[in-house]
């Protein structure tokens, strides 16, 4: 077996001080007598009567200090608001759409594999999994004494399940193209699993990190109020309202810090960020820059993770004008990238070059592909040749910043003689009544755990969740290839490549990169950093507690 992975003990937060030095009895006398009430002098003066110099008391004070502060505390309930909500939330994770359905299934399950920080996987319900050489097989060791909600054991017909339903021609995946090349998932025995390749993929374990890939009990099909094993349990389920989850007391992990959840969306960026300092909610995401120094003094935070999430303008290839090449490079020609980083996001973010794989990416970023221009000449030279004159653009704030990108864009055009009309429209049901369905509208997407991951479900000829219904043989091809390919130098090749081909040819105008920026109280504590989605990739109802 060429990789094998187990339970990570997690990322220590010593500082090294000397209180961090010291045993658990000779801490236990400093952190008992803060932990009564005793002020920072009272126990300084204790130490200096031992013999501590006034600089070692005054370091071993604050080490405890510093060690209290960070050791969560059980109870309290917690309100988090999204952007963005409506009838179509759900918590069947095949079909989850956007952060208010990652958020719910991360309360209510888990999944085979959890993703670190840094994006590396770490086993959750897998004990331990491990890959052939090639990648072409991977082993999944499932944990002991897992529990649904109801009672019940987790097992690998559990597993089964849940996986099979991302495959076949019929199934209703959003994510399907992902896990289009596994040839067979089958049992070889009670907490055991195997995964077999049509061709290897080296991304696979991080691939089921993800929200979509969450584990559900088999033959489950209401999802409505379904079983979970994950730190909460469902208590109230309304689509397009809110839910509420309970901390699950019979946790097979430790207990979630927080006893109750509720979880909704707050659509109006001003409505959200009130909501915060008024102290009606714990949470918001999708924080405009422009209201950061709002929260100065009010008890709340920013918190600013870098990410490849990207906002954008589709272009639909299935229909006018999108179908034409000239219009779509006369759009990706008009945009002000740095300038947008600069003054609309506060630079919480990065300058995007039409494809969606930035430096976040690591190795798979093709730093040497040259940044597309702001060039109002040649934006005219290829307008002209489009024969487009006018064109309407929905546009929601699905990502902050986004309409101001527009309103630049609608002023850029104009000066060359394209008549754009910006229809703004609610956020409310816009990935159903908008995204996808009319000539040219915004999108907005979080970052994947690999950039193989994010360009197969965002431009895969055969994805779903394709923008612009853009199609490239060529791209699809390299895609696959590429999973297979263990060589740094060829990979490269590859995926420089893909990044060009999207950049140049696809239906997707990409200005900006953008880190994910949430507002958060002072009183919330334990929030990762892993750059997959809001509130440090919707880790936070397990490992979240509240210092009140």
């Amino acid at each position: 077996m060429a990789d094998k992975f187990q339970e990570s003990s997690g990322t220590s937060l010593s500082e090294n001080s000397p209180f961090e030095q010291l045993t658990g009895a000779e801490r236990e006398p400093i952190t008992s007598a803060l932990k009564r009430g005793a002020s920072r002098r009272q126990v300084m003066s204790l130490l200096m009567a031992s013999g501590a110099t006034v600089a070692m008391a005054g370091s071993l004070v604050g080490g405890a200090e510093r060690v209290l502060a960070m050791t969560p505390k059980k109870g309290g309930s917690l309100r988090a608001a999204v952007s963005l909500h409506g009838p179509k939330d759900t918590l069947d994770p095949i079909s989850s759409e956007g952060s208010i359905d990652y958020m719910r299934s991360r309360a209510h399950y888990n999944n085979l594999v959890q993703l670190n920080d840094d994006m590396s996987p770490r086993a959750e319900l897998a004990e331990e999994f491990e890959a052939n050489k090639d990648a072409s097989e991977w082993t999944f060791v499932l944990r002991k004494g897992v529990k649904w909600h109801d009672g019940s054991p987790f097992t690998a017909d559990d597993v089964l399940y849940s996986l099979k339903r991302h495959l076949g021609k019929d199934t209703k995946s959003v994510v399907k193209a992902l896990v289009s090349n596994v040839k067979e998932v089958k049992k070889v025995g009670p907490l055991e699993v195997k995964i077999i390749m049509e061709t290897p993929n080296a991304d696979l374990s991080r691939i089921l990190g993800t929200f979509h890939f969450r584990m559900v009990k088999d033959g489950e099909s209401n999802f409505q109020n379904p079983q979970g094993t994950g730190p909460y349990r469902l208590q109230e389920f309304k689509p397009g309202v809110r839910s509420v989850h309970v901390r699950n007391e019979d946790y097979w992990r430790e207990t979630a810090n927080i006893e109750k959840l509720e979880l909704f969306a707050i659509t109006d960026a001003v409505a959200r960020v009130n909501a915060l300092k008024a102290g009606d909610v714990q949470l918001i995401n999708n924080l405009d820059p422009k209201a950061i120094k709002q929260l100065d003094g009010t008890g709340n935070s920013v918190w600013s993770v870098p990410s490849g999430a990207y906002t954008g303008i589709v272009m639909m290839t299935d229909k006018a004008p999108g179908n034409n090449p000239d219009f779509r490079e006369a759009i990706k020609y008009l945009q002000r990238r740095d300038r947008f980083v600069k003054t609309i996001l506060g630079g919480h973010g990065t300058a995007g070059n039409d494809h969606p794989i930035n430096a976040a990416y690591g190795a798979d970023h093709c730093e040497t592909l040259p940044m597309r221009p702001y060039d109002p000449d040649k934006a005219k030279f290829h307008l002209k040749k489009s024969g487009v004159t006018s064109v309407t653009m929905e546009v929601a704030e699905v990502a902050h910043g986004i309409t101001d990108i527009c309103l630049f864009l609608q002023r850029e055009a104009a000066k060359i003689g394209l008549n754009i009309n910006v229809k703004k429209v609610p956020n409310d049901g816009y990935w159903g009544a908008i995204w996808q369905k009319t000539p040219m509208h915004t999108t907005a997407w979080n970052m994947r755990p690999t950039a193989n991951t994010m360009i197969g479900i965002a431009f895969a000829p055969d994805a779903p969740w394709n923008d612009s219904y853009w199609k490239d043989e060529r791209l699809g091809k390299l895609l696959v290839e590429s999973r297979s390919v263990t060589d740094p130098a060829k990979r490269k090749e590859m995926y420089c490549e893909m990044q060009s081909i999207i950049s140049n040819n696809s239906g997707m105008c990409i200005p900006v990169h953008t880190n994910y920026v949430d507002g958060v109280s002072d009183k919330v504590k334990g929030l990762g950093k892993l750059p997959l989605e809001a509130f440090g990739g919707m880790e936070f109802p397990e490992f979240a507690w509240l210092d009140s």
